[in-house]
């Protein structure tokens, strides 16, 4: 019965979409119908044949009419809409049936009219009042259903996919049974298609999507380009931008590899789409060189970058990859996750193998690396959070500084043949403690090559990547669920960003291309404004940014001032004496650094200072130690500044 009402939805919307004098019209006739219909089946159980009326018979006929109709208008059996006919309905067709029935019965059954059966007067009004009532229900069952399921097409968010390719087709059928959507249209950029039907709906150009949004009413656009270049997927968002229609994507062609596409597969927009540019296909060469066979240990394993660098090299075929983290929680996750991807049927044969550990524990390191003996080491273990370390000093120095010292002299005693710096561009004039412990932590590996080992340390510095913890992106997607408002530290605030998987990837590479004591620079692309990244954010959400010119706006950005430590703008070089690779993404940066024999005893005299607790003491070692680094003016360290409130607290009260 739900396939039948489906199937003539059609003809239901035709019939709502009648006006109300015409229904009452169509009403009275199908009544007439039943009156004249009644009387000769009346006929039929009376006498036992099928005839049509003789003579005074047709009597019977034209007094049915008469009567019924007058009562039928007048009891309001024609005011009530019949997709809502209920008991109140019922209620009228048998108070007009009984009225009908009592005039009916009285001019056939008790007064007689020759020709007419007497019997005729009381089974024609019977079969009349079933019929009518019937029809009712019948029309309440049909109309109404079927105005239900048109009400629900109607509620339905109208969706415009853009790509008619496979892609498209197939979301297109995975949407069909949808209770929350409807495919109203197609856009595709091949000409060819534009004009055609595809699964019942129009293939339109893109040239004005605002114009077409507006014909269609359109709520969401799914974007069904997976083989489409970052430029391109660029350039039509920028079209859907202020439109107040809401994007979602697809992911790209190696995601969608495992077969059909579903709408599971729909996700929000990520924001290296933005970007506008496309990663460079990694050089299976320098990818594999330092991985392929070998033994492989990364530390801080649990974390955004680590994670990914583990995924990557699992996926190159190492012989084992030991998995270093002291957060129980975060290695647990990746060891589970790289497990499960070795498990199902996969060719890959890689022990993977997940230690506790802190880089600090020169025992536990010595031990692993001792065991093992890993060929190659990606030291990505730090606390890179920079108001968390401005506020925490001595902890951000000794786990960032001398975890590196501890981890790059333990790898050199047990032959490690290459270790790799995961650096950052905060490390280039500091104006954090985050940035200056990083920097600290590329002259160690400096100094350390220049000192003649037979490790080969590189270190590989670039800026932001989409989707770290700490990210602004995934920030920012929270409060705009959330409605607002999106906070940003600064009107001009830039920063470089790169996705987790292509800085991973450069990292690989540019970990084969090192000969000894390299700062390897990531070409990060074009710097991007942050409240250009939110505004874009909030408006491919489908919403309008309130500001001055749109006070109506649906979300606020709000300015909340830069954040202890905070640079407005992020650099890659120190200097200008850079080069290039063979990798169109790796630069080779020639930095500046001390000789091992006096770096080695700044960095005890350093590590006495952060032993004791001595904030100041460290904050002075590295603006003499760090070239460029300036301190913030007031200690940012939550234990002195506690301690200082109680000296004033005890001295107040002394003096009092």
């Amino acid at each position: 019965m739900i396939g039948k009402r489906t199937m003539d939805q059609p003809l239901v919307a035709r019939i709502l979409r009648i006006s109300r004098m015409k229904k009452r019209a169509l009403a009275l006739a199908v009544d007439s119908g039943l009156c004249v219909a009644t009387v000769l089946t009346a006929f039929y159980l009376r006498l036992g044949v099928w005839a049509l009326p003789v003579g005074t018979q047709w009597l019977s006929v034209v007094a049915s009419l008469l009567f019924a109709l007058p009562i039928f208008v007048s009891s309001g059996l024609y005011r009530a809409i019949f997709r809502y006919a209920g008991w109140p309905a019922l209620v009228a067709v048998t108070r007009a049936g009984v009225l009908y029935g009592l005039i009916y019965s009285a001019v056939f059954t008790l007064g007689g009219v020759s020709g007419v059966p007497r019997t005729i007067g009381f089974i024609q009004p019977m079969l009349l009042f079933l019929a009518v009532g019937g029809s009712r229900a019948i029309a309440r069952f049909w109309l109404g259903g079927g105005y239900e399921a048109l009400m629900r097409l109607g509620e339905r968010k109208h969706v415009l996919i853009y790509g008619a390719g496979s892609a498209g087709r197939q979301l297109a059928a995975a949407l069909a049974n949808s209770s929350e959507m409807q495919v109203v249209g197609f856009v595709d950029d091949d000409e060819a298609l534009q004009g055609s039907v595809l699964s019942g709906r129009t293939i339109y150009s893109g040239i004005d999507l605002p114009g077409l949004f507006e014909r269609l009413g359109v709520e969401h656009v799914f974007l069904a380009l997976p083989s489409a270049s970052r430029k391109r997927r660029n350039e039509i968002l920028e079209l859907i931008r202020g439109t107040s229609v809401e994007v979602r994507t697809l992911p790209g062609l190696m995601d969608l590899a495992h077969g059909r596409v579903t709408v599971d597969d729909l996700r929000e927009l990520d924001i290296e789409d933005l970007l506008g540019r496309d990663p460079i296909a990694p050089d299976a060469n320098l990818m594999s060189r330092n991985i392929v066979g070998k033994t492989v240990m990364v530390t801080g394993a649990g974390g955004s970058i680590g994670s990914e660098l583990c995924r990557q090299i699992v996926a190159l075929g190492p012989n084992a990859l030991l998995l270093v983290d002291n957060s129980e929680v975060g290695l647990y996750s990746i060891h589970q996750e790289l497990e499960s991807r070795i498990g199902h049927g996969s060719d890959l044969e890689v022990r993977v193998i997940p230690l506790l550990a802190s880089v600090l524990d020169g025992v536990r390191m010595a031990n692993i690396l001792e065991t093992w003996r890993p060929a190659t080491v990606f030291h990505a273990a730090a606390y890179k959070h920079v108001p968390l370390v401005e506020y925490n000093p001595i902890d951000g120095v000794r786990n960032n500084v001398f975890g590196t010292l501890v981890a790059a002299q333990t790898a050199e005693r047990h032959g490690v043949e290459n270790f790799v710096l995961v650096s950052t561009d905060k490390a280039v004039r500091p104006t954090n403690i985050m940035g200056a412990t990083k920097r600290l932590s590329e002259m160690i590996l400096q100094s350390l090559s220049d000192n003649g080992g037979k490790t080969c340390y590189s270190m590989v510095r670039f800026g932001n990547v989409l989707g770290s913890s700490g990210s602004v992106v995934p920030l920012f997607r929270k409060q705009i669920r959330a409605g607002g408002p999106i906070t940003i530290t600064h009107e001009e605030i830039t920063r470089y960003f790169m996705t987790i998987p292509e800085a991973s990837q450069l990292v690989i590479q540019a970990s084969a291309m090192g000969s000894g004591g390299e700062v390897f620079v990531l070409d990060m692309g074009e710097p991007v404004k942050i409240v250009d990244l939110a505004r874009r954010m909030a408006e491919l959400s489908g919403l309008s940014v309130k500001d001055d010119r749109h006070p109506n706006g649906d979300i606020e950005i709000e300015i909340v001032g830069l954040r202890p430590g905070e640079k407005l703008f992020e650099e890659l070089l120190i200097g200008e004496n850079s080069s290039r690779t063979s990798h169109a993404r790796i630069m080779k940066a020639n930095e500046p650094f001390v000789p091992w024999e006096s770096f080695r005893v700044r960095l005890d005299a350093l590590n006495a200072d952060v032993e004791a607790h001595d904030v100041n003491s460290v904050i002075l070692a590295l603006t003499e130690l760090v070239s460029g680094y300036a301190a913030e003016p007031k200690i940012s360290d939550w234990v002195a500044m506690e301690r200082a409130k109680i000296t004033s607290s005890i001295d107040g009260q002394l003096s009092g």
